[in-house]
């Protein structure tokens, strides 16, 4: 069984974000970039259930610039057996990535698409639910347990109440919450040995698949500075401040 995990670049969540000061986006230059954290975990997951004997072949994919190559090969250092980018200077919105993903499904034929719930960059939280309505396949998000059997998925998630657990028909889309695993440590004998694995490069024309945009970015701009706090001598004077100054009483 093959194992797609599609993997996306992101502003390393270490670093402070900026705003360009024309307020048209994030600012990315010179800043350190590396694998969405969350598809780092579906991607640990993978190769974890290749160790187990569930899976036979590990694919990462990228969808965006040229860059992206240094985070499949990151991937590949977890784990992963080869690499596909899907290269284009486009920005791709979360239906363009689902219908590039669906793409690709139609030509390796995965038995399961393990990705991680959301970016952290954009923070969509729609990609894997979006493949899932146009693969139409089963799908199991915010996973915190995976195990597979007989040609089943069996997917514990978190849900408000608690969690629940979830019995899917192989192939399948599950994506990933941070209690799945904790991703290793990537040594660098490994990274070394994912410089020789293979990536094929291909671009969303060799797919099929149009890529515009249909949602335009008017503004982007930093949340307001919080104002600093004070204390107060005792529990009259807070009610005071609560329901004079504040007016939240």
């Amino acid at each position: 069984m093959k194992i797609l995990v599609p993997v996306k670049r992101v502003v390393d969540y270490n670093v402070k974000v900026r705003v360009k000061s024309d307020g048209t986006g994030v600012d990315i230059a010179n800043v350190k970039m590396s694998m969405n954290p969350f598809d780092e975990i579906a991607i640990e997951e993978a190769v974890r259930l290749k160790e187990k004997g569930a899976a036979t072949e590990v694919i990462a994919v990228s969808c965006g610039v040229t860059q992206c190559q240094e985070t499949l090969r990151t991937a590949m250092a977890i784990g992963a057996d080869r690499a596909i980018l899907v290269e284009t200077t486009e920005e791709l919105q979360p239906l363009a990535v689902a219908k590039l993903l669906k793409a690709l499904i139609d030509k390796e034929q995965p038995g399961l698409v393990i990705l991680g719930k959301q970016a952290i960059d954009d923070d969509c939280n729609q990609t894997g639910q979006m493949l899932a309505a146009l693969a139409d396949l089963p799908q199991a998000t915010f996973a915190s347990k995976v195990e597979i059997a007989d040609g089943h998925a069996s997917v514990t998630r978190e849900v408000d109440g608690g969690s629940e657990t979830l019995k899917l028909t192989l192939p399948a889309i599950i994506t990933t919450d941070l209690r799945l695993n904790e991703p290793r440590y990537v040594t660098l004998p490994n990274i070394m040995k994912a410089k020789k694995k293979q990536m094929d490069v291909l671009k969303p024309s060799d797919l099929g698949v149009d890529v515009k945009s249909h949602l335009k970015t008017l503004k982007v701009s930093e949340p307001p500075k919080r104002s600093a706090g004070i204390k107060v001598p005792d529990v009259a004077t807070l009610v005071s401040k609560l329901k004079n100054d504040a007016k939240v009483i």
